[in-house]
């Protein structure tokens, strides 16, 4: 609807970027005060977060070239020209590429790759909640024509040149309804983080509700530029959020039948970066206790005398 924020004179502040920057240190935050809550230091999650947002906007751009081959194929000199890079490209390439990174990321720094995922999948839920009202701003991600009352209308002839979104035609906001669904999302996550069972669950959990609500939103997808599969039967979008189902199901069931143990029901003490616990305070995780959401030793109080075992 306005994809510059700011015009004066020549300079033009675009509303996209400044939005992706907003969801960038948003998702950021948010993984950082959820990382300390597990025990991870605020330094490993800078560290981390700034390589996968690295990675995934590559991982978009890719896979929305792919998706368009035939025509980038056509027109080489697209790949890397301004439309393209002012493009948001296509989330699922960049959430792939990321979740390969992330797999190479643990093992390179010996970290756990559930409790790693768990940290960051609100923080992505919120991070796309509001990439997405900059896909609104900048007319990209449009929906089909609609007569429904809260239905869009763009008039940005920049837009329509960058994104090609249709002009003087009512739309489907497909990308406030994608907005919310994030939103949504996040908020469930946030909720059940402190009440899950096991390492991987919000993960988990995360990609089942984003990959339901993307499936649905597709049929009201209105750009034609994002690849379909059989025939046009499924979006791309639509064939990979059907994998992941499987593949979470998958996932759930192997759980299930190779790790029965669940979390310890005593919360793990928070660290902070001023003050890393060493090997004797970690072994008084049992007496720990919090105020203020910071940890502090509690006295244990003496018990009678055990003989050796």
């Amino acid at each position: 609807m306005h994809p510059f924020l700011i015009s004066i004179g020549s300079f033009h502040l675009p509303t996209y970027g400044t939005l992706m920057v907003l969801a960038i240190l948003g998702a950021i935050y948010t993984a950082t005060r959820l990382g300390r809550t597990v025990g991870m230091y605020s330094a490993l999650i800078l560290d981390f977060c700034t390589w996968v947002v690295l990675v995934a906007l590559v991982g978009a751009k890719v896979l929305m070239v792919l998706t368009e081959w035939s025509y980038y194929r056509a027109n080489p000199g697209e790949i890397f020209s301004f439309s393209t890079f002012m493009a948001g490209g296509v989330f699922y390439g960049g959430f792939l590429a990321a979740l390969f990174f992330t797999i190479w990321y643990v093992r390179v720094q010996k970290i756990a790759f559930w409790k790693l995922t768990d940290v960051m999948a609100p923080a992505v839920a919120l991070g796309h909640s509001v990439g997405r009202l900059g896909c609104f701003s900048a007319g990209c991600e449009y929906g089909k024509p609609t007569t429904a009352p809260w239905g869009v209308v763009f008039t940005s002839t920049f837009a329509h040149e960058v994104a090609g979104v249709p002009l003087g035609v009512r739309l489907h906001p497909t990308q406030l309804y994608e907005s919310m669904a994030n939103l949504a999302i996040f908020g469930l996550l946030i909720w059940y983080f402190p009440r899950r069972k096991r390492d991987g669950n919000v993960f988990l959990a995360y990609l089942g509700l984003y990959a339901v609500a993307r499936f649905f939103l597709e049929f009201l997808r209105g750009d034609e530029d994002r690849g379909f599969v059989f025939h046009h039967l499924l979006s791309t979008s639509q064939f990979i959020a059907i994998l992941a189902l499987v593949g979470i199901a998958t996932v759930v069931i192997w759980r299930r039948i190779h790790y029965g143990k669940e979390l310890s029901a005593a919360a793990e003490p928070a660290t902070t970066d001023a003050a890393r616990p060493d090997k004797f305070a970690r072994s008084q995780t049992a007496d720990a206790g919090t105020i203020d959401g910071k940890a502090h030793a509690v006295a244990a109080a003496p018990g009678p005398k055990r003989g050796k075992r």
